[in-house]
């Protein structure tokens, strides 16, 4: 098993709906996360060139390895219509052992593509 501190979350804010699941299949399906969960809509307040301003938006989480960071970060910018998206990275310090195994053995190598409705680890 993997130590927790080898996984991390990243968290992304982007403006639609269909956008989140585009990057959340994107990085899943490219082994780049074991799972991306989607919610929202949320209203951020933020500054943005001076002026204070608001919207909705949707969350992402992302969980992944650290080491993957860098190539996810590349997927979100990429696809992503914002100026200066957000990209959060936060810590995994623990976690189940088992869920710890299942998230490594998801992001060790690209999966096989079978889509499956429910799964019951997230």
């Amino acid at each position: 098993m993997k130590t927790a501190r080898s996984f991390v979350t990243a968290w992304v804010t982007v403006p639609r709906r269909p956008l989140a699941v585009k990057l959340s299949r994107l990085s899943v399906e490219s082994g780049l996360a074991a799972c991306a969960q989607i919610s929202g809509p949320v209203e951020s307040v933020y500054r943005w060139q001076g002026v204070v301003e608001s919207g909705k938006e949707w969350r992402v989480v992302f969980k992944t390895r650290s080491r993957l960071l860098p190539k996810l970060e590349a997927l979100v910018i990429a696809n992503h219509p914002y100026d200066t998206p957000q990209f959060l990275v936060l810590p995994i310090v623990a976690g189940s052992e088992k869920y710890l195994n299942w998230l490594g053995e998801s992001t060790t190598t690209p999966p096989k593509l079978t889509t499956r409705r429910r799964s019951k680890t997230h």
